[in-house]
């Protein structure tokens, strides 16, 4: 199971929300690429990079950062945020990017997810984060009718490289993954499925590892930057 740490971006820095309020964000590190190279550093085989900012936008907000992480480290990272048209898609990948995450357009314009994992094999991941089970868009602003289970079902035939899998009330907030709700949806598809959001010690990250699905990975942020989760220790737990 791949850890993948998380580096969230708002206004140029590095931060870390509260059940995805932008108002509860703490900043961590004003330069997110030497942060980046931290992780690196400390063993990671993937970067998580979410743009905070332009998930909210709709567009690209903190590219600059982005570009700056992705010159500075070597290993594959995947991006979230505001990329919501196959021009966008195609920017990034030219960029060096391995894989970009589609959230808010898996839901409003799945064609488009069709059309980016057709024309980009193992490079175009879905998004889903979810509160009590219905699909959030837009920043987790936007709550929808749309069932987590029955939105990844829909994408089972397109060719998409991994779910991403966000419980909104537990991100940030260091009170353990939703490992039930996880499982259930490894177990409901084919697809590779990533967890997220409250990821935050070497036991959530064996209970992960060890409850019966097959997940890809975790995604964890907070934890690491409190020091809750040592980054090393961890890699090597999972590894054994």
């Amino acid at each position: 199971m791949i850890l993948y740490p998380a580096i969230d971006l708002k206004d140029g820095q590095a931060v870390r929300l509260l059940r995805g309020e932008m108002s509860a964000a703490t900043v961590f590190n004003d330069d997110p690429a030497a942060q980046a190279e931290a992780f690196v550093a400390a063993g990671c085989e993937w970067l998580h990079l979410v743009d905070l900012n332009g998930a909210f936008a709709g567009v690209p907000v903190n590219a600059g950062p982005v570009e700056e992480i992705l010159k500075r480290c070597k290993v594959p990272a995947q991006l979230g945020g505001g990329i919501r048209d196959m021009a966008t898609i195609e920017g990034w990948l030219s960029k060096g990017l391995q894989r970009v995450i589609l959230g808010t357009v898996a839901v409003e314009d799945p064609a488009l997810v069709r059309e980016a994992a057709k024309a980009f094999p193992g490079q175009v991941a879905v998004g889903i984060d979810a509160r009590n089970g219905r699909v959030a868009t837009k920043g987790w602003a936007e709550e929808t009718e749309v069932m987590v289970t029955d939105l990844a079902r829909s994408f089972e035939d397109a060719g998409v490289a991994a779910i991403i899998y966000t419980d909104i009330d537990r991100d940030g907030a260091m009170q353990g993954p939703n490992i039930e709700a996880t499982a259930a949806l490894a177990n409901a598809v084919s697809i590779p499925v990533i967890a997220s959001g409250g990821v935050s010690s070497l036991a959530d990250l064996i209970a992960l590892r060890d409850c019966g699905a097959p997940l890809n990975g975790a995604i964890s942020g907070r934890a690491l930057y409190d020091g809750a989760l040592d980054l090393r220790e961890a890699l090597d737990a999972l590894a054994g």
